[in-house]
């Protein structure tokens, strides 16, 4: 694949995440009741869209490891029953997905792989 193409996966999987965090935490299964203020967790994540959308090699870099915390609290609550397991489900499949996209991008961004007219 191509670095467009990973950053292409990147993004999509960055903004669904970041939708799935703040509709989890704010309407549809919040931690507990006035803990809305948990889907300040996407917070990281905004700070990554500009750098992902522009193809950055640098935001895709640390977007993979800031990735794993995403990945640890959707293990994490994956155990609940009801909602909560099936959002924790999907925020753990998103969170690979973008691991998996960044590492993709960094590694076919870099100086060395770029081809040479």
């Amino acid at each position: 694949m191509t670095p467009r193409l990973w950053s292409s996966l990147m993004c999509a999987a960055l903004l669904v995440l970041i939708a799935l965090c703040v509709l989890w935490e704010g309407w549809l299964a919040p931690l507990w009741p006035g803990g809305e203020w948990l889907a300040l967790k996407a917070l990281p994540l905004l700070f990554a869209v500009p750098g992902a959308l522009h193809g950055r090699r640098y935001t895709s870099q640390w977007l993979s490891m800031a990735s794993l915390f995403y990945f640890l609290e959707g293990a994490w609550r994956a155990g609940n029953v009801g909602a909560v397991g099936m959002l924790a489900s999907g925020e753990i499949a998103l969170s690979v997905v973008l691991f998996v996209a960044a590492v993709g991008h960094a590694r076919r961004s870099a100086p060395s792989r770029r081809t040479r007219a």
